[in-house]
């Protein structure tokens, strides 16, 4: 139990992030009260984990922090503290195992999210964390305390630090709508603006083909894409065909690149290898032989390997002479070109990019410039990463980084 003496910590955001944050401050032997919007914390979290909690990834450390972009140096700085394998080894504390999948990607053994999740704020509990639901943050008064939303009215609260970890704009049903946006502004605290990030992209399709295709996937393609230097870049990978255009994992690697052509061009074009095992030269060859009575559709199912969604997206593009020209339809192929329009709206991403800059941080304890003694964690901050366990385990590690950087700052003021 804590006294009256104990120095108290807010920690707004009941998302992995926060959870965290709370943790290392009650560690710290700082009273810690938690307050989230929702009825009940973790619900992005839970809902990542409905199809198998994907909670990190078991590649090596400089492949692990090279998926953060250009953010890894700063990324990398808070996994040095706290990577993937210390992940694992802090769930083993929960009683949850964990264990490589043949991907890579690290899964609880029993896939499932609500039994970590439960595990955890019963830990809390036990360890005084107090918890605020329906609690939804303000900004503050003009004294500086801490405005609250809640069930009986507005309320305000005193802390002598708080740790921010708010999300960012994405599932706003589920507590992360980016309302903080402004109160951080007027605070004079540096943003980028929000942007979708592991999101589809939008390229409007014939109606034959969303009838008959949306929702299929196009396996083992190769994504073809120039960035801001016009160098080349491919990634191997699976997408989806949607109905809005393309989706899946293999777009959400690449997202910001595309989403940088679109921001410069007005569209971003991509290039799909739809055919990847197979050489140009080789499936010149293997087109060009004699087609006999078969149908254009049977002969690249044979020769080309396609399957039906790959197909459909060739007739899509292909007009009469390249469909009669094997050396075209060879090439086209190898690079399928998508001119891709827009993202899709943030409320419909898995994240988003922008947020806090981190030039308005304090690197070693993620402490606002502008505001002392108030710390940010997880997507509120400037960064992105593609799914894969990679935005779980920055969420952690962040905010590890911000509750210790408030108990370190409490401890020397």
């Amino acid at each position: 139990m804590t006294d009256s003496n104990t120095p108290r910590a807010a920690v707004i955001g009941g998302g992995p992030a926060g959870l965290m944050a709370a943790e290392q401050l009650r560690e710290a032997g700082i009273a810690v009260d938690l307050y989230d919007a929702m009825g009940s914390v973790g619900r992005k979290f839970l809902l990542a984990g409905k199809g198998g909690l994907n909670l990190t990834h078991g590649e090596a450390f400089e492949d692990f922090v090279g998926r953060y972009g250009e953010r890894a140096g700063q990324v990398a700085d808070w996994l040095r503290d706290f990577d993937a394998e210390a992940l694992r080894a802090w769930a083993h504390g929960l009683g949850v195992e964990t264990f490589v999948g043949s991907s890579g990607r690290v899964f609880p053994a029993d896939m499932k999210a609500a039994p970590l999740l439960r595990r955890w704020v019963r830990r809390l509990h036990a360890e005084d964390v107090r918890f605020h639901m329906h609690h939804r943050w303000l900004g503050w008064s003009d004294d500086g305390a801490l405005r609250f939303a809640t069930p009986a009215g507005e309320i305000t609260v005193r802390a002598d630090t708080t740790v921010l970890a708010l999300g960012g704009g994405s599932w706003p049903q589920l507590g992360s709508d980016g309302a903080w946006i402004g109160t951080l502004e007027a605070a004079g605290v540096a943003l980028a603006p929000l942007a979708p990030a592991n999101c589809g992209f939008e390229r409007p399709w014939s109606e034959h083909l969303v009838s008959r295709f949306a929702g299929a996937p196009l396996k083992a393609v190769v994504a073809q894409w120039h960035d801001r230097n016009g160098w080349r870049h491919q990634r191997q990978g699976e997408c989806v065909i949607s109905e809005y255009g393309i989706e899946g994992s293999l777009v959400y690697a690449i997202g910001p690149a595309l989403r940088e052509q679109i921001a410069a061009r007005g569209e971003a074009l991509l290039k799909l290898d739809l055919a990847p095992g197979y050489p140009l030269d080789t499936l010149v060859s293997r087109l060009g032989a004699p087609r006999g009575k078969h149908s254009i559709g049977d002969w690249l199912r044979r020769r080309a390997g396609l399957d039906a969604a790959k197909c459909a997206l060739v007739f899509e593009l292909a007009d009469k002479v390249t469909l009669a020209n094997h050396v075209a339809l060879a090439g086209l192929i190898k690079a399928l070109p998508l001119r891709l329009q827009s993202p899709r709206p943030i409320a419909e991403a898995i994240s988003t990019a922008g947020g806090v800059r981190f030039d308005a941080l304090q690197g070693e304890t993620l402490m606002l410039h502008a505001r002392p003694g108030v710390f940010c964690a997880g997507e509120m901050i400037d960064w992105e990463a593609p799914t894969g366990g990679y935005l779980l385990t920055a969420c952690f590690a962040s905010g590890r980084r911000a509750g210790r950087g408030a108990a370190r700052w409490l401890h020397r003021v």
